[in-house]
């Protein structure tokens, strides 16, 4: 059997991990946030006390680690590092940049392909990340590119923190952002760029609702639904 798979790619902050969640729940799509698996051997190394810009120490590191996911009956993904579940944790500011480094890094990103692709396989699923319809899912049945300006990006990480009970300063974050903006599109592997048939979605200054629309739309214009 053939399965469906809608890959949403775009900058951190972009709303990617909300809309996709949100389309996955209402299509009957199983949702996969690889942004979560990376945040994991990021979380793993910060735990390790050594740099998750460290290249060889990550990699020593990796096979190590049993990072596994789960979904409850709400569809959500939950992430597990040595049968931990990390799902809060990895949501932490400074795994997020931690993430961001790991990624960085070709062997992590090789290492953790196969576990990415098997979703795929196995279900019509949502995938988000910074390079699923480039390289994780190239043959992707739709293609959406989400972004957003960077101060308003860093605005919706600022509240999300907020929310959360963490502390968080908005400056900081903003200079957090377009530095993993930097990284994300210059890394040597898998550098975010939008796939040539993807389809650009630009979500500044829009509530959830309006982008959760237009998102919906242009999926199910593709899918033919």
């Amino acid at each position: 059997m053939s399965h469906r798979a809608i890959a949403i790619d775009g900058p951190s902050g972009a709303g990617k991990s909300t809309l996709a969640k949100a389309i996955s729940k209402e299509l009957g799509f199983l949702y996969v946030d690889t942004g979560a698996i990376y945040r994991t051997v990021g979380l793993a190394a910060l735990r390790q006390g050594f740099s998750p810009a460290d290249e060889s120490a990550v990699l020593a590191l990796l096979p190590s680690l049993v990072i596994t996911t789960g979904y409850g009956t709400d569809g959500l993904q939950h992430m597990y590092l040595n049968r931990e579940d990390v799902t809060e944790a990895i949501r932490q500011h400074a795994v997020s940049d931690a993430a961001s480094q790991v990624s960085a890094i070709p062997g992590v990103r090789a290492y953790l392909l196969d576990m990415q692709r098997r979703f795929a396989q196995e279900n019509d699923v949502v995938m988000d990340g910074r390079d699923i319809g480039t390289v994780v899912l190239p043959d992707a049945q739709v293609k959406i590119f989400l972004t957003a300006d960077p101060a308003d990006r860093a605005r919706r990480r600022y509240e999300e923190l907020l929310a959360r009970g963490q502390e968080a300063n908005l400056a900081t974050i903003l200079a957090d952002v377009e530095a993993r903006d930097y990284r994300d599109s210059h890394r040597a592997a898998a550098p975010l760029t939008q796939a040539p048939d993807a389809v650009r979605l630009d979500t500044t200054g829009l509530p959830f609702e309006e982008s959760r629309k237009r998102l919906l739309t242009l999926v199910k214009e593709k899918l033919s639904l």
